[in-house]
């Protein structure tokens, strides 16, 4: 198979932790670093491919000795003083951050009207630290950043440390739990930060009410998912509202954020809490091993909607499921949903078969069996990368029934089965 991003990532080798000690001047947008990078190959290489963006690279050391390097069209190679297995490659940087470019739109490190935010789905990390930019290389992470005092910064993982400075503040968080490059985030802005719920809500202190009130029913989507899915996976989460308006909420590990268009004191976009929440579990815990496998995350995610709707009074997931199927039947069906093509990654469409493929094998093994099924696969693959080959083979041993025509057919043929 074809990787949707052939630039990206380099299968040679695995860094196995990150530890990124960043500046950020919020008016001048301007990001000076240090990534320091736990590097192993299984052969001694002679150079090493860094996916990296625009920002200017002013020295490269492979265990402290400067090694020769060029940085040219996104890619960093580094050649060592000698052959490397294993090392810590550091790499010093700045510039003025911007997005990748992708068919989505600029992806990664993006200034706000007042802060920043990192949304790096798919391919948007190299936009600001050097990486091995494939989700199936997963690492730990620790990450520092220094800014003005006035500004929250919010990371990945738990704050470990808060420094204050002659005006600065310097905030440290740690990663343990492997994570992709793709859902390091960090978030920069004047954010009110309180306990809600059992988890942490950042937001702008005059959209406080309506966000405490529109997050009001977190803690019990973490509940059911808790008894669906699995224990909830990491240290914490948190949920971040940024003082402009996004498109769709940002998914990061043990992290969400939304726009305050998405907050308007009436849970118009509760939906998508669950939605978000329940990529801690598929798509944070659990890794697509590529990205044709997308179906594993934002089918899971988007089930979860109609798990959460189907617990808290509204209407069943057969009826979402019913609704949706009318709807798919209508459009092309021209593609695949085990393999829909870069393009389509984010596709609709990709989202609701997903799901209605997860509501179809529901209704086949039964509820017992199904969420056993589920519970099962979240503990068995935790922290670590999944393929569609996996959960085919999992489901199965966990029902005497054959399912594996079922799931052939939403995977795999084109058409849209039936839905019973």
């Amino acid at each position: 198979m074809t990787p949707y991003f052939p630039a990206h990532g380099d299968d040679r080798y695995g860094v196995s932790h990150y530890d990124l000690r960043l500046a950020y001047r919020v008016a001048a947008n301007r990001l000076d670093g240090t990534a320091r990078l736990t590097v192993s190959a299984a052969e001694p290489l002679g150079t090493l491919d860094l996916d990296f963006g625009r920002l200017r690279v002013s020295g490269v050391t492979v265990d402290g000795v400067p090694a020769r390097y060029a940085h040219s069209r996104d890619k960093l190679r580094v050649t060592p003083p000698a052959p490397l297995r294993e090392a810590v490659v550091e790499v010093r940087y700045s510039g003025r951050p911007v997005p990748v470019a992708s068919p989505w739109g600029g992806l990664g490190w993006e200034e706000l009207s007042d802060g920043a935010l990192v949304a790096g789905q798919p391919i948007g990390a190299p936009s600001w630290f050097p990486c091995n930019d494939r989700p199936g290389d997963k690492a730990s992470y620790r990450i520092s950043v220094t800014t003005a005092s006035p500004y929250q910064v919010i990371a990945n993982g738990v704050l470990a440390d808060r420094r204050r400075g002659a005006g600065n503040t310097t905030w440290v968080y740690e990663q343990a739990e492997p994570m992709a490059s793709y859902l390091a985030s960090v978030q920069i802005g004047r954010y009110q930060v309180s306990g809600h719920g059992g988890s942490l809500l950042a937001c702008p202190p005059r959209l406080a009410t309506r966000a405490r009130h529109d997050f009001g029913r977190q803690d019990r989507m973490m509940t059911l998912f808790g008894e669906l899915f699995g224990p909830y996976p990491f240290a914490g989460y948190t949920v971040v509202v940024v003082d402009d308006d996004l498109e769709i909420p940002v998914e990061a590990q043990g992290m969400s954020i939304f726009g305050r268009n998405h907050v308007d004191g009436v849970r118009g976009c509760e939906r998508l809490v669950a939605h978000e929440l329940a990529h801690q579990w598929f798509g944070n815990s659990l890794t697509v091993a590529c990205w044709s496998d997308i179906w594993l995350q934002e089918g899971f995610a988007a089930y979860a909607e109609w798990l959460w709707s189907e617990a808290s009074g509204g209407p069943p997931a057969g009826d979402h499921a019913r609704r949706w199927w009318h709807r798919l039947a209508v459009q092309p069906q021209n593609f695949i949903l085990a393999d829909p093509g870069e393009r389509a990654l984010f596709d609709d469409r990709v989202y609701k078969r997903g799901a209605l493929t997860l509501h179809a094998l529901r209704a086949a093994m039964g509820d017992e069996a199904f969420f056993t099924a589920l519970r099962a696969w979240t503990a068995g693959h935790r922290h670590r990368n999944v393929t569609t080959r996996e959960f085919a083979a999992h489901v199965q041993r966990h029902t005497p029934r054959p399912v594996g025509a079922l799931l052939s057919a939403w995977l795999y043929d084109k058409p849209l089965p039936g839905l019973t």
